[in-house]
């Protein structure tokens, strides 16, 4: 089973303007594969035989939480997972957290740069800690991202430090625990009890990093990710199928940690 922890999608109506947008902003960084469709996914789901992919909204004004939550609901299905989305400003963020635990989705997604906070800033802390023990998954951006300008929001010593302040539930760092930085995702993070997901990878960190961080954090707690529409999910399967690992380390990556922390 093939296991994408981090995909984007969206309405329909929305998807071609937002796909623009988010490509402008980041100068063009990163082409879509696809059209930004929940059709679009599905399409390129079953070309690259991908079993699910849990799609992952990211929320950036107070009126948006509530549609937002409510469509990423009902697209879900067998192949399609859904995280939630909160605003973090909102005076109202727990009540948002229990319609997202009662709507059945598995997680909440965040973005410290679209959304504008501190990773580890004591508000969000409490925030944090609240969706965990509704036992919902924390899927955060992690490190840099092209649309803005540095110091990060997100950094990999942020990440140890609210994996060891925060004491259960599962909290994930994208782009392998932080965009371009992963000379401190090694210093910081391999190890720690942060999963980190493979979204954006190997198109800018190298098989040798790639495997080095593995073999100290581990290869339960890494999670097959693309990040689509903005990179090539193929591409990635295919490079981490033929990674010097073990067989049951290549397929718990590629799916079977996913599959154990979403409970299929």
């Amino acid at each position: 089973m093939i296991i994408d922890i981090h995909t984007h999608v969206f309405p329909d109506r929305l998807a071609e303007k937002a796909i623009s947008v988010l490509k402008s902003s980041a100068n063009d960084a990163y082409p879509a594969v696809h059209n930004g469709t929940i059709s679009g996914l599905l399409q390129k789901m079953e070309d690259w035989n991908i079993d699910i992919s849990v799609i992952q909204p990211v929320v950036t004004k107070e009126s948006q939480v509530k549609k937002t939550n409510d469509w990423v609901r009902s697209v879900c299905s067998d192949k399609i997972i859904g995280f939630g989305g909160i605003y973090p400003h909102s005076s109202h963020c727990k009540e948002d957290i229990d319609t997202i635990a009662s709507l059945g989705l598995k997680g909440i997604k965040f973005h410290a740069e679209y959304q504008n906070f501190i990773l580890d800033d004591d508000r969000m802390l409490s925030i944090y800690d609240y969706a965990l023990n509704k036992g919902l998954i924390l899927l955060h951006h992690a490190g840099f991202d092209p649309a803005f300008s540095t110091p990060v929001k997100s950094s990999p010593k942020q990440f140890a430090r609210i994996g060891k302040l925060l004491g259960g539930g599962i909290i994930i760092a994208a782009h392998f625990g932080g965009h371009m930085q992963w000379d401190d995702v090694e210093e910081y993070l391999a190890g720690s009890n942060i999963y980190l997901d493979t979204s954006m990878g190997f198109d800018y960190y190298s098989k040798e990093q790639f495997l080095h961080i593995v073999k100290k954090h581990g290869s339960d707690k890494v999670l097959f990710a693309s990040d689509s529409p903005w990179s090539n999910a193929e591409s990635e399967i295919k490079q981490i199928t033929n990674l010097s690992l073990s067989k049951s380390s290549i397929d718990a990556i590629l799916g079977g940690n996913a599959k154990r922390i979403l409970h299929l």
